[in-house]
């Protein structure tokens, strides 16, 4: 069993997101990325499926030439090699599932963009 609690020892970053991994499982890798308001992930993608969920706050979530408002509670999901890009829209608290097979070395990549 893994536990983790997402809101536990959470820190925001001052100039980026802050990505932080909870755990590993069998199949998945599991990330809380805290956003500032206005804080942004650049276009991205993966070689993977991801679900996305927003525990706390708004995310505008852009796919191709559209962008979702996600809010609190809301879950996405995307199958790899599609380029997205999140800008928060408020304080925000995000949780990124990975395959196993990705890397947590990748997510911290995209922020360098």
């Amino acid at each position: 069993m893994n536990k983790f609690n997402i809101y536990d020892n959470l820190e925001f970053g001052e100039d980026k997101v802050k990505i932080t991994p909870m755990f590993n499982s069998d199949t998945s890798k599991e990330i809380r990325i805290a956003f500032k308001k206005d804080q942004i992930m650049k276009d991205h993608k993966t070689s993977f499926p991801i679900s996305v969920q927003i525990c706390e706050g708004e995310i505008e979530f852009g796919v191709g030439e559209m962008i979702y408002t996600l809010v609190k509670g809301d879950v996405v999901s995307l199958e790899a090699n599609v380029v997205h890009n999140l800008k928060a829209n408020a304080e925000s608290v995000v949780r990124l599932t990975l395959s196993k097979a990705d890397t947590i070395a990748r997510v911290q990549g995209v922020l360098k963009l």
